[in-house]
């Protein structure tokens, strides 16, 4: 799939979008699977932002997916925070166990 540098940041603004779909679906598995999709677009993107740069108009629609991301972000975040305390309450209770 060929990219040019915005397209980048769309497509991790879509994965990010499904992540938070994942997470409301308390589909974990699928919310760790959409992370490495964004880690890797994110390489490719670090790596195709050396050669590419964005115009004025292209800077500003960067702006707004990254606002959407960092939303996404956060609500991924808020949702996940009781499945956290419960994976860290069953750890602890392993660690009581030895």
């Amino acid at each position: 799939m060929e990219h040019n540098l915005l397209g980048y940041y769309h497509a991790i603004e879509e994965s990010s979008r499904k992540m938070l779909e994942a997470a409301k679906a308390e589909d974990w598995d699928g919310v760790v699977r959409y992370e490495g999709t964004c880690a890797v677009l994110i390489e490719q993107l670090r790596f195709r932002a050396r050669s590419e740069q964005l115009d004025a108009a292209a800077r500003t629609e960067k702006t707004h997916i990254m606002q959407r991301i960092l939303r996404n972000d956060a609500q991924i975040r808020y949702l996940a925070e009781p499945w956290l305390a419960h994976c860290e309450q069953r750890i602890e209770g392993r660690q009581l166990l030895h």
